[in-house]
């Protein structure tokens, strides 16, 4: 499908989920402008899909991700730090009770 409008955008293609949420968690305004450009995903904003990010690391995370989502707890956007927060305190409760820490 190479051309195609339904191709996966290079940004996207062939990552898990938990490696495109991390980057997304880290996108500036300017990257994701440039990543997405004249692609649909656009609507979604990038506080939309970081707030998503954090949701699935919330869902799917370990103790790898919390770079990641440190870095969506600095956002100025509140849904975006507050799904992040939850994550983190999430995953930092398994770990600390010795469950998923090793999810792929």
């Amino acid at each position: 499908m190479a051309g195609s409008p339904f191709a996966a955008r290079e940004f996207i293609a062939a990552k898990d989920a938990r490696t495109l949420a991390r980057e997304l968690l880290m996108l500036s305004q300017d990257e994701f402008s440039a990543a997405f450009k004249g692609s649909p995903m656009k609507r979604a904003k990038l506080r939309g899909l970081q707030r998503n990010a954090a949701v699935a690391l919330r869902n799917v995370g370990t103790t790898d991700d919390l770079a990641a989502l440190e870095a969506g707890r600095s956002q100025e956007h509140a849904l975006v730090c507050e799904h992040a927060e939850s994550a983190r305190r999430r995953i930092e409760a398994y770990d600390n009770a010795g469950a998923r820490t090793d999810v792929a």
